[in-house]
């Protein structure tokens, strides 16, 4: 696969905010992606049970507003509310952490269409220790998935771990997890902090020490 490690980077928008939600105090992580489709293929690749294991996890439940379901291996959750075809909003449980996602799906510039994502979650040790890149590395690996199933729907997926263990693989991980780092800087967290939780991000996906974590 002819891989650009770099335009896969530049390709994603990334922020870190703080809020609350249900009276507890959350961060939010947000990226988006523009992709060379419509915005109803975008739609139809991220909502319909068929397409989502093409290019992220196998999905099982019942997909329709109130519904549950299940990705397999990871997280699972309620399908809070679900507006065709622009919006998703669900809760995100995985083991006893509960934290909420939403998706947007909207017309780009001509020929295009952008998928934005937000993960909420309460702010926790876990979130001390590896900052916004603990989900953003992880659903930017699933934009690219994404990115790679809208250009070629009927190509097979890659394998996550086979990629993850490659050069290009382990280069895009440490550039997400920096950027992610630099993202919360600019959210207001202190710089040293900021980025030793980035590096240990990097650490834990690529499984290789990181000088100075």
């Amino acid at each position: 696969m002819n891989f650009d490690v770099q335009s896969h980077l530049g390709a994603v928008e990334r922020s870190v905010s703080s809020l609350e939600r249900d009276g507890q105090h959350c961060s939010a992580v947000t990226l988006s992606r523009s992709f060379a489709t419509t915005a109803g293929d975008l739609w139809d690749a991220v909502s319909n049970g068929d397409r989502i294991p093409g290019w992220f996890l196998p999905i099982s439940g019942d997909l329709e507003p109130g519904g549950r379901f299940q990705f397999e291996g990871n997280a699972g959750g309620e399908i809070i509310d679900c507006e065709p075809p622009t919006r998703l909003a669900v809760t995100w449980e995985f083991g006893e952490m509960m934290s909420w996602v939403e998706v947007r799906c909207a017309g780009d510039r001509a020929g295009r269409a952008r998928m934005t994502i937000t993960h909420i979650a309460p702010l926790s040790e876990h979130w001390d220790q590896y900052g916004p890149g603990a989900t953003g590395v992880g659903w930017e690996m699933g934009l690219l998935g994404l990115a790679l199933h809208l250009a070629d729907p009927a190509a097979p997926k890659p394998d996550p771990a086979e990629f993850a263990a490659s050069p290009d693989g382990k280069a895009l991980l440490a550039g997400s997890g920096e950027a992610w780092g630099e993202a919360s800087v600019e959210a207001g967290t202190d710089p040293d902090a900021a980025r030793a939780a980035a590096r240990r991000t990097t650490a834990f996906y690529t499984g290789e020490p990181v000088e100075g974590s």
